[in-house]
């Protein structure tokens, strides 16, 4: 227990950085705030966090077998994750090219009830590729080999979903203030260029990653 608890401080930056990263969740959460107002927008991080507990049992169910009779199964997990984000990361610099950036969102078909609310933020992360990854590739990568794998990996990602809860409460707080901010097209680009470098190399340390 204790080699975990040594392991939780810099994976809690890590989902910090993967929270702060602009995509599906922070677009949702912003026309949630905006359009719904910050009731609505509290009830989809609530939806948003509990999709990340549930990718998070789904790979301790299946890792934690898998993983433990099959190093070519890890190694395409491993692989598929490292391309997937060297190509989120290409996709993310790509829209430098745009006026605006990540933070862009749809304001049309926002939920503002509470089970629609709940379930719009549950639906984003659920189909969302990046949390199936990084559930599935990143986080086995910091479980302990003197801790239980499959135990580790449901710990980290209840770790995972309280630090995001906390970033998009902090997000929701300031929102209404930094609204007229984030509409400008200088501070979008600058977000979504560190989001991309944010992105490889997360890349890029999971390629280095060494097997359990």
């Amino acid at each position: 227990m204790i080699d975990l608890l040594k392991v939780i401080p810099p994976f809690a930056l890590t989902a910090l950085l993967l929270a702060i990263v602009p995509g599906q969740g922070v677009a949702m959460i912003l026309r949630q705030s905006i359009v719904g107002g910050s009731r609505a927008a509290f009830i989809s991080v609530a939806g948003n966090s509990s999709g990340l507990v549930i990718w998070g049992a789904a790979s301790s169910i299946g890792l934690s077998e898998v993983f433990a009779h099959s190093h070519t199964a890890y190694n395409v997990l491993k692989y598929t994750g490292v391309a997937f984000l060297v190509l989120l990361s290409i996709q993310t610099l790509l829209t430098l090219r745009n006026e605006y950036g990540k933070f862009d969102y749809d304001e049309s078909g926002a939920k503002v009830g509470s089970w629609s609310a709940y379930r719009l933020g549950l639906l984003t992360n659920l189909t969302n590729v990046k949390a199936a990854v990084f559930a599935v590739a990143f986080i086995p990568q910091f479980v302990p080999k003197s801790f239980s794998f499959g135990a580790g990996i449901f710990i980290l990602a209840c770790v995972q979903a309280f630090v995001s809860t906390l970033w998009y409460t902090f997000l929701i707080s300031i929102v209404d203030k930094a609204s007229a901010t984030l509409a400008r097209p200088q501070v979008r680009r600058a977000l979504t260029a560190f989001s991309a470098v944010g992105i490889l190399f997360l890349a890029a340390t999971l390629l280095l990653a060494s097997p359990r």
